[in-house]
């Protein structure tokens, strides 16, 4: 087998070193072949292997910041689209794949799957926004049905790394993957086909977290 790239893109958002060394972390002690690239360049999309969207910060910022980068949003669909590329996307690179982003405003996202992002409100006064630390991921039924990698473990849920102030309402049931307890259930997971979005930082989340990465890596989409 020759080798794989996997692109993670940099487009001013977000902490893409973390991200990188923990894939690299993952590939050394699986002895995957892989190599991993950062990259802001369009023409890199369409050689990759599997595709790397992370993200911090404001919805609106980091869409004006993936749009601005030169014919990134059409390699992108391109790529996902039409070629079927593996897609992961992180945090705000996850709520990116939504229909529009209510953070300042109305902002329009990706629309890869559709829905909305809104500010978490829980009714519990003593729940902090942002939801920062560790909880539980739940995957649904379907998440074993489109990413087999998502496995319950076999005592408990897997705990993973979250900080955010919004969460994504996905208009369709069957592409949320994964919720998470909040005072009230919080898409965690969203996915359909050969893409998919998480709300927390694998990259953060120790054992479970490069559990995730590695699945991801292996993953060959059922198209």
């Amino acid at each position: 087998m020759t080798q794989q790239t996997l692109v993670i893109i940099d487009y001013g958002s977000g902490n893409l070193r973390s991200a990188a060394k923990a894939f690299e972390h993952v590939i050394a002690e699986q002895n995957l072949d892989f190599i991993v690239k950062i990259t802001s360049d369009a023409a890199d999309i369409a050689a990759a292997d599997r595709i790397v969207l992370p993200g911090q910060g404001a919805f609106g910022d980091c869409m004006d910041g993936l749009k601005a980068l030169d014919g990134m949003i059409e390699a992108l669909e391109e790529a996902v689209l039409t070629k079927k590329t593996p897609f992961l996307g992180i945090c705000v690179g996850m709520q990116l794949l939504a229909t529009a982003g209510l953070e300042h405003g109305e902002h329009a996202g990706l629309g890869w799957i559709p829905g909305k992002v809104v500010p978490m409100t829980p009714n519990d006064p003593t729940l902090k926004i942002p939801h920062m630390g560790w909880n539980t991921v739940e995957y649904t039924k379907q998440a074993v049905e489109i990413t087999p990698f998502l496995k319950k473990k076999e005592n408990n849920a897997p705990y993973f790394y979250f900080v955010h102030s919004f969460m994504f309402e996905s208009e369709d049931k069957e592409n949320v993957l994964g919720t998470t307890n909040y005072d009230g259930y919080v898409t965690s997971i969203v996915g359909k086909a050969n893409i998919l979005g998480v709300q927390f930082h694998p990259e953060k989340s120790q054992q479970d977290g490069l559990a995730l990465l590695e699945g991801f890596l292996r993953w060959t989409p059922n198209i």
